[in-house]
């Protein structure tokens, strides 16, 4: 038995679910043991699903032995089709998109299911983690706050969060920097990794003598332990 059938109930159903949703699926490919775990990655809010961020960590998530999903919310999918760049959905849309795909997913792979994204992807996978039950949250570049604004932060949900959640962050991320975000009441279940001058993709000042390589790497690697434990 392939490790796609592994960590699915009914693998041949599942590639028909993928291909038919047009989602993108990583299958883990490392020598992980124990029980499958995937995570459900959505993107942020300008960049699709199989942007160079996207595809750079769901292969390196993989490599190390969790299965990653992507979808599409509404307006990034309509992208594709006509071409034009539009806003993200109205919130309450995306966060109907969210529970689709989670509810589609949890009927058919197996194991522990994580959700979580970058940036706005990860906001939202936020805001209904604790309503479905999500094994683990994992965002990485959280906005903590529009740029400029860290005096207004986006965080009230946050002091409440009861899902174990690891957010990954740079320390110059312009939407939530470590000076701005280590004041905010944050919940106990949360641990936030700071990633030495990074911005909100990540990538490190070249003075700082990390490479934006390695900072990847180290997420990832972060963040299959995280989901592991």
């Amino acid at each position: 038995m392939g490790k796609e059938h592994k960590a699915s109930i009914d693998g041949d159903q599942w590639a028909q679910c993928v291909r038919e949703r047009g989602w993108l699926w990583d299958v883990a490919t490392g020598t992980a043991s124990g029980e499958p775990v995937t995570l459900i990655l959505a993107h942020g809010a300008g960049a699709p699903m199989d942007s160079a961020f996207m595809d750079d960590m769901a292969t390196r998530l993989a490599g190390h032995g969790v299965n990653v999903l992507r979808f599409e919310f509404p307006y990034m999918a309509q992208r594709r089709v006509d071409g034009g760049k539009r806003p993200p959905n109205p919130a309450p849309k995306l966060l109907e998109c969210w529970r689709e795909v989670y509810g589609e997913v949890r009927r058919h792979v197996a194991g522990k299911l994580a959700i979580g994204g970058k940036s706005m992807g990860g906001r939202m996978a936020s805001l209904v983690a604790d309503e479905l039950g999500a094994d683990g949250l994992v965002c990485l570049g959280y906005p903590f706050y529009a740029v400029g604004k860290p005096q207004k932060p986006r965080v009230e949900h946050l002091a409440e969060l009861k899902t174990p959640t690891l957010i990954v962050q740079g320390e110059r991320d312009a939407l939530g920097n470590r000076a701005a975000v280590e004041g905010y009441d944050l919940s106990p279940g949360i641990e936030v990794m700071w990633l030495m001058a990074g911005d909100h993709d990540l990538k490190p000042l070249k003075a700082s003598g990390f490479s934006h390589e390695q900072h990847l790497e180290v997420a990832a690697l972060k963040v299959v332990e995280y989901l592991r434990r």
